[in-house]
């Protein structure tokens, strides 16, 4: 054969050229394997051209020469050599060899592809599918792929698999997508290894966990970054194994090293959570660098939070606002929601109202229920945006309908209490939806819709049981309302005591309500030894959070020295402030300070001008007084009638001090006057009025009846003690 080959013969050269290149029958050398090749070529031997294209391809037995590699793989081409006109379009579209250039590398992929060369058939279909050197055509290249793939080529079978379940060229078909993966994936394909995983693990009909861990093992034992991360969420949900946050840590970290950033975002999760590894935020921060980096949208939540918190890093709201706006400027409802929210509070950024509005309306029309109780917050309040109640109960309702407990709770505030949409029922509605889930302040406000049969029937029993509810999870409004049913025996026994217990746990939470109702329990020693100084105490603390009631008590305890030194015009104070607030019984009490010129310099005009006020909500005490005024002509023209009509008002209402009034007023009129003064004055005095008392004893006494003047006497004095 060698002596055949020298003699010229093209065959006997390429023959010996082969057995050089395999070593068979002589020592293997690709040099000379090279130079008969070329003997070979040179006359147009077609294999051998396209074998020394080869050699110089790859520096077999010859320098790795790209250019002269292309000019035998073209010699080969040229007379039709399918392997060298697939390698020859490759190469052009590489631009080894030649300068770069799609549209003949389609050229060659054709030529090669036509005459059913498998590789050049796939990347044809790949040239179709991308649009590169010929006009896009995804129909195109599903032929050409499907044509290499009934060849058995792996790589074109998962691809036809993908277009086969995404529609894509192609009528959708999970059947032939999943026929598809598997001949790719029986293969040892590993991207149809993880797809066909995808596949069973998500597709409805041939779901099953179990052959999708299969799979996603088989591809990730191979290195496939997206099938470890894949494998890792099947082991930490217990998805077709045994739940194991250990291996689903180890499968993570294999496929974050290789940089998938779900991959890195997840691994950073189970250092956040202790899952699988011992809890390390720093870790947790580092993955989630790492992937929030790649442009990892929950990464850059995540990272965005751990900035915010000081978890892991140093706490820094500007880090926090820029990973937030990354993930946010994507699309991410959490991190548009978050946002909104340090816009909202002035949190590593100027405080800004609107943009709090923009960004939670962003997440909020994405479905985020927190963003959408936040801009409901905001229309109802007039923040960032102009205040509508339409739209805040839109937004509260639509996180409401996603189970939202305080957005609920919203919802439930505006139909108790906005003015044209007022609506006590549906207002039950939602406080039951959000007490239901434990909302403590819903649980406390659905207990006084019972309480007072609003929405609902009244049923003090219910009542307690919600106002229960909410004083057990600490809420000092709940607290100091299940006091009160407790001190009233409303809905349960009455036991001053645990009345006592209730107040005493809102007062210490600083609640003002419950800081009043347990000192009037040390100024009644109901529940607990009586005490004025304690008493005052606990009023001076509700005083000065505001608390009306509070104020007007603390006023009470300085006008009469009780627990206090007896001052005047620190009771004016506390009665003024109080009264400005609307408090009757302060503005009762005011009046009569200006009345008597206690604390104040006396003034008659503005004693009416209190009074009136206190009568306008119909306390009882400023009515008798109004009328003594208008029967005195002090402050007032001096009118019989009308004093008469206020005194009767406050009569009407079983004001003692109103029967001694008209009954003054009647002492000194006609005989049958004169007896209706009297029983009036029995009447006060059957109530306790001294005043009432001393009267019926002028009466007897100057009436010389010694005995009822006796019995009057010991009264006063009795009473006095």
């Amino acid at each position: 054969m060698l002596r055949l080959a020298h003699r010229g013969g093209q065959l006997a050269q390429f023959s010996v050229a082969v057995a050089y290149y395999t070593g068979e029958g002589v020592t293997q050398s690709d040099s000379l394997a090279v130079y008969w090749f070329r003997k070979s070529a040179e006359q147009g031997h077609v294999t051998a051209q396209y074998n020394l294209g080869v050699m110089y391809s790859n520096g077999q037995g010859v320098a790795q020469n790209d250019t002269v590699a292309v000019y035998w793989f073209r010699k080969s081409a040229e007379q039709g050599h399918a392997t060298a006109q697939s390698i020859l379009g490759t190469m052009y579209y590489e631009g080894e060899g030649v300068d770069q250039n799609d549209t003949v590398a389609v050229y060659w992929y054709r030529k090669s592809a036509e005459q059913g060369h498998v590789t050049a058939q796939y990347n044809l279909g790949v040239m179709y599918s991308n649009g590169k050197g010929i006009a896009q055509n995804d129909s195109l290249a599903v032929f050409w792929y499907t044509k290499s793939a009934e060849q058995g080529y792996a790589i074109a079978q998962s691809i036809l698999g993908t277009k086969y379940s995404e529609g894509d060229g192609v009528d959708q078909n999970d059947t032939l997508a999943v026929y598809w993966s598997r001949k790719s994936a029986e293969q040892g394909d590993a991207d149809a290894q993880n797809r066909l995983g995808n596949m069973y693990r998500d597709v409805k009909g041939i779901q099953n966990d179990t052959l999708a861990v299969y799979w996603y093992t088989k591809s990730a034992e191979q290195g496939n970054a997206d099938a470890q991360v894949n494998l890792g969420w099947m082991y930490e949900n217990g998805k077709g194994v045994d739940w194991n946050d250990t291996l689903a840590v180890y499968w993570y970290a294999q496929s974050a090293e290789q940089g998938n950033s779900n991959a890195q975002v997840n691994l950073g999760l189970m250092y956040g959570n202790g899952k699988g590894v011992d809890q390390n935020d720093t870790l947790a921060v580092y993955w989630y660098a790492k992937s929030a980096e790649q442009g990892d949208v929950d990464a850059q939540v995540n990272l965005g939070l751990m900035y915010e918190n000081g978890k892991g890093v140093d706490q820094n709201g500007t880090l926090a606002v820029y990973w937030y706006r990354k993930s946010a400027e994507q699309g991410n409802a959490i991190a548009q929601k978050n946002l909104g929210w340090l816009y909202r509070n002035g949190k590593g950024i100027a405080q800004n109202d609107s943009l709090a509005a923009f960004w939670y309306t962003k997440s909020a029309e994405q479905g985020n229920a927190d963003a959408q109780v936040d801009l409901g917050w905001m229309y109802e309040n007039g923040r960032g945006i102009s205040q509508n109640d339409t739209l805040a109960i839109y937004w509260y309702r639509k996180s409401a309908e996603q189970g939202h407990a305080t957005a609920q709770y919203n919802l439930g505030v505006m139909y108790s209490n906005s003015q044209g949409i007022q609506n006590d029922t549906l207002a039950v509605f939602w406080y039951r939806k959000s007490a239901n889930q434990e909302n403590a302040d819903a649980q406390s406000i659905l207990g006084a819709m019972y309480s007072e049969g609003k929405g609902v029937a009244q049923d003090d029993t219910l009542a307690v049981y919600w106002y229960r509810k909410s004083a057990e999870q600490g809420d000092a409004d709940g607290q100091v309302k299940l006091g009160w049913m407790y001190g009233n025996g409303r809905g349960i026994s009455q036991n001053d005591t645990l009345a006592v217990f209730w107040y005493r746990k809102s007062a210490d939470q600083g609640n003002a309500a419950g800081q009043r109702l347990f000192g009037w329990m040390y100024y009644k020693g109901k529940g607990v030894l009586q005490n004025d100084s304690i008493a005052a105490s606990l009023f001076h603390q509700s005083a000065q959070q505001g608390d009306k009631w509070g104020q007007y008590n603390l006023g009470w305890l300085y006008r009469n020295g009780k627990g206090v030194p007896q001052n005047d015009s620190i009771a004016v104070y506390w009665y003024v402030k109080s009264a400005e607030q609307g408090e009757a019984s302060a503005q009762n009490s005011l009046g009569w300070m200006y009345d008597k010129g206690r604390g104040v310099p006396q003034n008659d005009s503005t004693a009416v001008y209190w009074y009136t006020k206190s009568v306008e909500q119909g306390n009882a005490n400023a009515q008798n007084n109004l009328g003594r005024m208008y029967a005195e002509g002090r402050g007032v023209e001096k009118n019989d009638s009308i004093a008469i009509s206020w005194y009767r008002k406050a009569i009407a209402q079983d004001n003692a001090g109103a029967r001694y009034s008209l009954g003054t007023l009647y002492y000194k009129g006609t005989e049958a006057e004169k007896e209706e003064a009297l029983s009036l004055y029995q009447k006060a005095a059957s109530q306790g009025d001294e005043d009432a008392w001393v009267s019926l004893f002028r009466h007897y006494e100057s009436s010389a009846d010694s005995t009822e003047a006796y019995k009057w006497l010991l009264v006063i004095e009795l009473g006095r003690e």
